[in-house]
């Protein structure tokens, strides 16, 4: 049975949990006050200057499939922007927002263009003048379905991925789409800049077009094969925006390693769907289990050829890797138990994220994967900002239970636990069912939804037997 963090209460009980799992994973004993957590930072892009960060936690993008059906933010998509405003992160990374309809992993998905982006520059100004806000742009190509059912559009045919998601007779993206693609992404982030937003993200991550072309290996033309042609999309947007919008600050968001698929074995515990070399994971050595990241780095390298300040690490995909992108103890609905205990991924991520900040130091890297920690996660936080492993903390499904983290670690005060996500993945579970997402076991607000009972209803049909062994998640 995997401990639950929660119950290593001390430091030392902490330490030996890693130690017994041969996890190398720095964490302080004490928090400081005014210490590396709470230090400003400059962020500096090649062609827009400098962006002035108060401190060292970052929001993540979280979508809450809760948008209007033509791509509007609604009160939902407000109360969570002001909840992050007010919760004293000094950057917030705003969430997935499509290029176009056509792009949306949902029908309820942000969308970013001329009949949105007054509303989109409404929620820019929840913000105050001292947090650094950006908005990741994304077309979610595989995983699109802009009227609820899978409508995907692929970087290439994939021998295991396509029939999984639906996509075994998807287009795939020929050159000529991709170059007007390009050219869309920079058309929405000149309307980001005007909107007010300070910098904008070319996503590159969690199976998402931007990310599978960085595994194009086998594609044909100007946007596969060689890693030149892999980078193509993203370094073709980049300049884009470069030339026509040079005050606007670029961010790159990326899955800096990537896995070979998982899926539930015989005692629900995810487990490789092959046992042969996997060529389709960047950032991954040959077999699909293990880390390579010559390529990553050699990404890195080409953002700060190209100016870009700004990066944030992620790994895999929600979708055929979840454990590897975000480590949990309970599974969503369709997900499998962790083959791994939590903590594994987690160090795996920082110690990724590790590297490349070191390969770079001029570069402001945002880390993630840090919500399993719990009460461990500034603790953590400031050991790895204070040895120069990352430049900042990145808050994920934490800040949906508990966006005022950083303004309660900033000020001394002690962490509210009832708040602490516990990582039992309802707010996954709920969007993979049609519903809103949103932190229903710890936060009041959806506590109270009805969506509250038809989520407990599609827990109870999709739990497996394997998981009754899992504590309850309280």
């Amino acid at each position: 049975m995997i401990p639950q963090v929660r119950k290593l209460d001390t430091h030392d009980a902490f330490v030996a949990h890693l130690r017994a799992l041969d996890v190398d994973l720095p964490v302080d004993e004490t928090l400081v006050p005014d210490g590396p957590l709470a230090q400003p930072m400059t962020i500096r892009d090649g062609s827009a200057g400098s962006l002035e960060v108060s401190n060292r936690f970052a929001i993540l993008p979280m979508e809450g499939w809760d948008g209007t059906l033509d791509g509007r933010p609604t009160d939902l998509v407000r109360r969570r922007w002001s909840r992050f405003a007010e919760g004293g992160a000094g950057l917030v990374w705003a969430e997935a927002t499509a290029v176009r309809p056509d792009g949306r992993a949902n029908p309820n998905q942000l969308v970013i263009d001329d009949a949105t982006i007054g509303q989109l520059s409404d929620l820019r100004r929840l913000f105050t003048d001292g947090q650094v806000v950006g908005l990741q742009l994304t077309h979610s190509g595989r995983y699109s379905r802009p009227d609820g059912q899978a409508a995907p559009r692929t970087a290439y045919r994939h021998p295991l991925l396509d029939e999984s998601a639906g996509a075994g007779n998807a287009s795939v993206f020929t050159d000529d789409e991709l170059d007007d693609l390009v050219a869309t992404f920079v058309d929405r982030a000149v309307l980001a800049g005007e909107a007010g937003f300070d910098f904008v993200d070319v996503k590159a991550c969690h199976g998402y077009l931007g990310h599978e072309l960085l595994s194009a290996v086998d594609r044909p033309g100007r946007y596969g094969g060689v890693l030149s042609n892999r980078t193509r999309f993203m370094r073709s947007i980049i300049e884009g925006i470069r030339a026509a919008a040079p005050a606007l600050a670029i961010g790159v968001r990326f899955s800096v390693f990537d896995s070979v698929p998982y899926t539930a074995g015989d005692d629900g515990r995810g487990a490789p769907v092959t046992d042969e070399p996997y060529r389709f994971a960047f950032g991954a050595d040959s077999s699909g289990r293990g880390i390579d990241l010559t390529e990553p780095l050699a990404l890195i390298e080409m953002l700060r050829s190209l100016g870009v300040g700004l990066v944030s690490t992620t790994a895999g995909s929600p979708y055929y890797c979840p454990h590897v992108q975000r480590p949990a103890l309970f599974p969503p609905s369709d997900g499998y138990l962790p083959p791994e205990d939590p903590l594994v991924g987690v160090a795996r991520q920082v110690s990724a994220t590790a590297a490349l900040a070191r390969s770079a130091p001029e570069m402001a890297v945002i880390g993630a994967g840090y919500s399993y920690l719990q009460e461990w996660l500034p603790h953590v936080g400031q050991a790895v900002v204070n040895a120069g492993d990352v430049s900042m903390i990145g808050l994920g499904r934490m800040a949906l239970s508990y966006p005022d983290l950083p303004r309660d670690v900033l000020a001394g005060s002690a962490m509210r636990r009832q708040l602490v996500c516990r990582t039992f993945s309802d707010c996954t579970t709920a969007p993979r069912a049609g519903l809103i997402s949103g932190c229903y076991p710890l936060d009041p607000f959806y506590k109270a939804r009805p969506e509250r009972v038809e989520l407990a209803a599609v827990k109870r049909r999709t739990r497996r037997p394997s998981t009754r062994g899992l504590p309850d998640p309280k």
